[in-house]
């Protein structure tokens, strides 16, 4: 049996009760799993310092001295300060015990020389190291030391005894042990990437000789994460665009040019006129198209969306367009229906109240061809809904879908029909690459002529009276205005609370303005009752939680103010910004939160102030919450839990690892050549793991 695959408990030092902490705390249960639980830092312990030239603001250093003596200071009952006093001759400093300092006493001896290690800072004057690692310094041989790891622990564990430096030891005495470990990627990959072997990797990743010889062995590790990743999405896609063929979208015709020629409201942007043609391409390649379509909100989607559609009435096929809420779908039609006014081309709405006979008025038209285009919920993917010919399916705000929901759109046609994804949240190329890794990706990346950008600014909730006089002056030259509140599932009791609460609030402060109010807990009718009034403009401020966040579009709002801005993620306020400016007018976001703020957030409203780029935000939001916590990707089916490499910050290895596994699938589609055979086996081995390798449809 390979040494890896054995339990955890025979290594020496662990034994049945670290067993069981080491699986409870971090999902440890073999050799193997302890080797790849990587340090997340290295501490050079190379060089000695004297005292003498240690600073406050230095990191870790080493120092080796003679404690000359202890003193101890109570600090309330059954607490005691432990401070040794230590020199190396040249100066003195302060070694610190809060906790433990009797054992220090007992154990570490006056006169001894010792190698203490820590991080040094100054109190009345002179340096001290709190909490201190000490060793014998006749038994340590530093010039050998190295680079020493640091492991994330748990309180749990720390309280056991398993600190950073016992899984240290235990790592050491695995290496030891270790065999050399077999390749998992050929040398002519290996080779042109000046990539170094496994074997040396793993053993450098833990204890290497200098920083350089560390950051070469992270670059193997998370190259190979990565790269086994992208080899298995591009076989995937492989697979599937050998296995379906699409239909053939062979002309543009009546459908399409009356509309392009008679009913466009405007000219298209050279953007929209790019995606089109891709769509063009696609349809009409004899391959089923999966293509993603991103664009901030605002920027056309729906229209190009639209077009899609008509080419494949064009054709003689149904097309049907799906959205997460009933909101969104009826929006969508609306659209629609104003785009196609005049035009004989009959457009049904299908959602769960839509009953009795009118539902079957829909379904029998969907069947006999009459219904050309759908649009509706995941009410549409329910088992009475069939199509006669249905030839293009457009996903609305894709991540809302499970993989399954989206799989039963495919059995609605003789062929799957073309798939079209659209989403207004802009996703970083690194992470679309990995997370739609099987979809084309097309972007919409300029706005409509005559949009003004979106000022964003910054208020504090001290300054709330001054900002009520701005909203009153924009009411009163015509305009409306959103007020969000949070609502965060866990507490959705107190944010209502915080809802009913800002609305009185609100209607205090403006009682010569009517106002709506929108909540997630309200029934459907009423709800809609309320979006409609003011889209009407009966009301000129809408109270609301996030619900608006995705459907509502009234041009003459042009004033959103969030409140507790801090509580939201940045894809989320990007999102919700979106629901103004859709008018000739400027329009503005106000991000209200307290003076008190953490580092992240205030990095966070800043980035808001400082651009309206979707996909800026998106990197940064990226970058500053990791690719797990991102709107959606949680459900997309996609795994992250990735152990060494960052989608966030190995922009250029993710594209390395692209280029290689799209070379590789290039040359042996069918993945059955003995040149790949090393790559195959591997790619079977690590999807019998746990790992999650669910991919998109």
């Amino acid at each position: 049996m390979d040494i890896l695959g054995q339990d955890i408990m025979y290594l020496p030092g662990v034994g049945p009760q670290r067993k069981k902490m080491l699986k409870q705390e971090l999902g440890i249960e073999t050799f193997g799993d302890l080797l790849e639980y990587f340090p997340y830092k290295h501490v050079d312990r190379t060089k000695v310092y004297k005292v003498h030239e240690l600073t406050g603001d230095m990191p870790f250093v080493q120092v080796v001295g003679r404690i000359l003596s202890y003193e101890t200071f109570e600090m309330g009952p059954r607490k005691e300060r432990v401070v040794a006093h230590f020199s190396d001759g040249t100066g003195i400093m302060d070694l610190v015990w809060f906790n433990g300092g009797k054992y220090a006493k007992q154990h570490y001896l006056i006169g001894r020389e010792y190698l203490v290690f820590g991080r040094p800072s100054v109190f009345n004057n002179r340096i001290q190291v709190q909490h201190p690692d000490i060793d014998d310094a006749s038994k340590i041989d530093t010039s050998a030391m190295g680079m020493q790891p640091y492991y994330n622990t748990t309180e749990k564990m720390k309280k056991a005894g398993l600190t950073s430096r016992t899984v240290e030891r235990l790592v050491k005495t695995l290496i030891e042990r270790l065999t050399p470990q077999p390749e998992t990627i050929p040398t002519f990959i290996t080779g042109p990437r000046h990539l170094m072997s496994r074997d040396q990797a793993l053993r450098a990743i833990h204890y290497p000789h200098d920083a350089k010889e560390l950051e070469k062995a992270r670059v193997r590790l998370k190259f190979e994460e990565l790269f086994f990743v992208q080899l298995n999405i591009l076989r995937y896609a492989s697979d599937q665009r050998r296995k379906y063929r699409g239909y053939v979208f062979q002309h543009v015709g009546e459908v399409f040019n009356t509309f392009y020629h008679d009913h466009l409201p405007f000219t298209l942007t050279e953007a929209q006129k790019r995606v089109v043609r891709e769509i063009r391409k696609d349809t009409c390649s004899g391959r089923q198209m999966n293509r993603l379509l991103q664009g901030d909100v605002g920027s056309g989607k729906t229209l190009v969306a639209l077009m899609a559609m008509l080419i494949a009435l064009d054709n003689g096929y149904q097309a049907c367009i799906m959205a997460p809420t009933e909101i969104l779908a009826e929006q969508h039609l609306r659209t629609i229906m104003d785009f196609l006014q005049g035009m004989d081309i009959r457009v049904e709405l299908l959602t769960g109240i839509v009953k009795g006979r009118r539902r079957q008025e829909i379904l029998d038209g969907l069947l006999d061809g009459t219904v050309r285009i759908l649009v509706g919920t995941h009410a549409l993917i329910e088992d009475s809904v069939q199509f006669a010919r249905l030839g293009m399916a457009v996903v609305d705000e894709q991540h809302r879908f499970g993989v399954a929901q989206r799989a039963k759109l495919w059995g609605k046609s003789q062929n799957p029909p073309h798939v079209l994804v659209m989403t207004a949240t802009p996703i970083p190329r690194t992470l679309a690459m990995t997370l739609y890794g099987d979809l084309d990706v097309s972007v919409i990346d300029e706005l409509p002529p005559g949009r003004k950008p979106i000022q964003t600014t910054h208020v504090f909730d001290s300054r709330i009276t001054s900002l009520y006089d701005s909203i009153r002056r924009q009411i009163r030259e015509g305009r409306q205005v959103y007020c969000v509140f949070p609502l965060i599932e866990e507490s959705e009791k107190i944010d209502l609370k915080n809802l009913e609460q800002g609305f009185e609030v609100l209607q205090q402060a403006f009682p010569e303005f009517r106002l709506s109010k929108v909540h997630g807990k309200m029934k459907p009718a009423d709800k809609d009752t309320e979006m409609q009034r003011f889209a009407r403009g009966e009301t000129q401020i809408l109270v609301a939680t996030t619900v608006i966040e995705v459907g509502v579009n009234v041009p003459n709002a042009s004033v959103m103010v969030i409140f507790d801005a801090q509580r939201f993620g940045l894809s989320q306020l990007h999102q919700l910004r979106g629901r103004v400016g859709r008018g000739a007018d400027q329009s503005y976001c106000i991000l209200v939160t307290p003076f008190k703020l953490s580092e992240e957030t205030r990095k966070r409203i800043d980035i808001m102030c400082q651009t309206n780029d979707g996909f800026r935000i998106a990197e940064a939001d990226l970058k500053l919450r990791g690719p797990g916590d991102l709107e959606g990707t949680q459900q997309s089916g996609m795994a992250f839990d990735l152990k060494i490499a960052d989608i966030a910050r190995d922009g250029q290895l993710v594209q390395m690892a692209r280029d290689e596994a799209q070379q590789i699938i290039d040359e042996d589609p069918t993945c059955s050549s003995d040149k790949y055979a090393l790559l195959w086996n591997r790619l079977k081995e690590l999807r019998k793991t746990n790992i999650n390798w669910g991919v998109i449809s």
